[in-house]
């Protein structure tokens, strides 16, 4: 596991996405997650969209299914799954922001499905037990401090029988220390990350958890171009809108770091210290 040199709390996660809230929507938009790159020519939102449909394959979606989202962000992705999959979907994050858009995106866009939303920390969730038939975490994990914990509560409110798909980032089984020290720890650290996992790890949390492993799909070369897309959107807003340019250079913003992990990420994936996988696990 690779660990970041600064703590990193729930309050420090949300903070960093309240911060960034107009930032991230801008360059990045509203599902704030990689985007699965067929052709390579798709747009960002193109990009992001596949993904989701790929998530909805794996977990195999159907009408009137309980689902919840980990770490729901704007809530985009829930959006998507619950209009054309017509599940019921219930989404958690830490971010007040977040919380307030994808409430206020909901109304405005409807769904034939039903989504809830709730601000409410993953480790400690009131959800019921055995309550959900899917679940799904997109970029989330990575943000909990207990990845053990992140299992186990993901086993406790599925059903028997239920799928648990998890977009992750991973780092590399055996990375070099420079590859650490200048690239991981500190994409961890600035990107509010407690800590990367490997493949391995996850699988072996997954299973103390109760969960029987199925696929395990690197995608980082379908995704790696997120990166790039995101690093020419922040150098063309850095060029012609005053207030990012201000932003960066503004030393009460310590979450302004987070530029400079866009040209780590791109770097991380092109030496491979940086995996991006799918992993999914059943509940017997």
């Amino acid at each position: 596991m690779i660990v970041s040199k600064t703590p990193q709390t729930p309050a420090a996660v949300a903070a960093h996405y309240d911060d960034l809230d107009v930032f991230y929507r801008e360059i990045w938009g509203e599902h704030v997650h990689h985007g699965y790159f067929v052709t390579g020519r798709e747009t960002i939102p193109e990009a992001t969209e596949n993904l989701i449909t790929h998530l909805a394959e794996v977990l195999d979606l159907r009408a009137g299914q309980k689902v919840v989202d980990i770490g729901c962000g704007y809530g985009a992705t829930a959006r998507v799954l619950a209009d054309r999959h017509e599940v019921q979907v219930v989404g958690l994050t830490l971010s007040a922001v977040q919380l307030a858009r994808a409430q206020a995106q909901t109304v405005r866009a409807g769904s034939r499905g039903s989504l809830t939303f709730l601000q409410q920390d993953w480790l400690t969730n009131t959800l019921p037990e055995t309550s959900f038939d899917r679940a799904y975490a997109v970029e989330s994990s990575e943000h909990m401090p207990d990845k053990a914990a992140f299992f186990r509560q993901a086993f406790r409110v599925l059903a028997p029988g239920g799928v648990f798909g998890v977009y992750v980032w991973l780092a590399a089984d055996a990375p070099s220390a420079w590859e650490v020290d200048h690239l991981l720890e500190p994409i961890c650290r600035e990107g509010r990350l407690p800590g990367m996992g490997t493949e391995g790890e996850y699988r072996k949390m997954a299973e103390d958890a109760g969960f029987v492993p199925q696929v395990a799909e690197d995608l980082s070369a379908q995704v790696s171009r997120t990166w790039a897309l995101c690093a020419q959107g922040l150098t063309r807003n850095v060029l012609t809108k005053p207030r990012y340019l201000r932003a960066l250079l503004d030393h009460t913003q310590g979450n302004r770091i987070f530029a400079l992990t866009l040209f780590r990420l791109l770097l991380a994936y092109r030496s491979k210290a940086m995996r991006y996988c799918l992993l999914t696990y059943t509940k017997p």
